[in-house]
């Protein structure tokens, strides 16, 4: 969409002017459920110079559906305490220290899981561009991902809104429109609520 690009592109002049000559520069694209982090993050990433950013997807440190089952947070999957934030953690200062040909999970929905090594992080990646819901979560222990960060973006979208488009992303999942309302009324939007109420100020609100 041209709006998207015109957008990526303002925001991208603004993170080589704040990475000046920094080797490798981390900016979080964070935002509720339905916020259209994914979208924003590739257009970033291709806004920026070519074959200099990638994309982190923080959801590929989702807990399995056994894992989940076993804790009893079956229906709270997506909520903080569904995701490995100390492997996530892990994954993003080994990052920053720069290593080479970092493997990366990646969650794949069509599944419902994640796939371990999906993508790899290049040495020559000098931007990457990490996104997810909690980034900006002021809650431990998601608040100690702050000094990771670089720059951060926070995608400030109408609540009635998120709600419009979770209920579509379920419909177009397959989900028969009273099990897409239920989960997104007791699972998606308490979700939602937390993000919107519990987050540290970003750099740039979008």
């Amino acid at each position: 969409m041209p709006e998207i690009a015109t957008l990526a592109a303002s925001v991208a002049a603004k993170i080589l002017e704040r990475a000046a000559a920094a080797p490798r520069f981390v900016v979080a694209v964070a935002g509720p459920p339905g916020a259209g982090k994914s979208t924003i993050a590739e257009a970033l990433s291709m806004a920026l110079p070519e074959g200099t950013a990638v994309v982190v997807p923080m959801d590929g440190f989702h807990y399995d559906d056994v894992i989940l089952a076993r804790r009893g947070l079956s229906s709270r999957k997506g909520a903080p305490e569904t995701f490995d934030c100390a492997g996530f953690k892990v994954l993003l200062r080994r990052i920053r220290a720069h290593e080479p040909d970092i493997a990366i999970p990646v969650f794949d929905r069509s599944m419902e899981l994640s796939r371990a090594g999906a993508a790899i992080v290049a040495a020559q990646m000098r931007f990457i561009i990490v996104e997810g819901n909690y980034l900006l979560l002021d809650e431990a222990p998601w608040s100690g991902l702050a000094p990771l960060f670089d720059f951060s973006i926070f995608l400030h979208v109408p609540r009635g809104e998120l709600e419009r488009r979770l209920l579509q992303r379920w419909h177009e999942h397959g989900r028969p429109d009273d099990q897409a309302r239920a989960w997104v009324a007791s699972n998606d939007m308490p979700n939602v609520d937390r993000v919107l109420g519990q987050r540290r100020e970003a750099d740039l609100v979008i």
